[in-house]
């Protein structure tokens, strides 16, 4: 099981698991969570909240990354690279820019795609960049400033990647 805290409400937070589902709990309801929202066919294997605190992403064994509304339940977009033969990775772990715009997803290929969320493209494929992880993502992780995003790999390497000028957010 993964979970994520809401940063705007720390009452509030996402989990996700093994049984394909993501659910929202509400510490002040004991027992059973608010709210289970479904959409993908594998593990989910990372979750994270939206900087708005009112959406959150997913990350899952089927290769997707999902982005989920809490107010309404409703699956927002869904995130999802075209492989030519039947292997598709997995996602592992994700973060989210600071205005919210990139979503970032690491794969256990190696691989590490940046999504424009509103219009569910890749923008930028870190791992056709040289010098990339040559192991699965475990985790990563964005700089407070936006600056630049670090990537851990089962290569047992860290690898920061800068986004630009020092002040520059993305």
């Amino acid at each position: 099981m993964v979970v994520s805290i809401n940063g705007t409400n720390s009452r509030m937070f996402v989990s996700g698991s093994c049984d394909t589902t993501a659910r929202l709990w509400d510490t002040r309801v004991a027992s059973r969570a608010v709210r289970t929202f479904h959409g993908h066919k594998g593990d989910v294997n990372t979750v994270k909240f939206f900087p708005d605190g009112n959406r959150f992403g997913t990350g899952s064994e089927d290769g997707t990354c999902r982005l989920y509304d809490i107010r309404t339940g409703h699956q927002l977009q869904v995130y999802q690279q075209q492989h030519d033969d039947n292997h598709i990775p997995h996602v592992t772990s994700i973060a989210f820019s600071i205005s919210g715009r990139l979503l970032f997803a690491g794969y256990s290929n190696g691989g590490c795609y940046v999504w424009d969320t509103l219009l569910a493209e890749v923008v930028l494929n870190l791992g056709s960049l040289q010098n990339s992880h040559e192991g699965r993502l475990s985790c990563l992780g964005l700089s407070a400033d936006g600056s630049a995003l670090c990537t851990g790999s089962w290569d047992t390497n860290l690898k920061i990647w800068a986004f630009g000028g020092h002040r520059r957010v993305i």
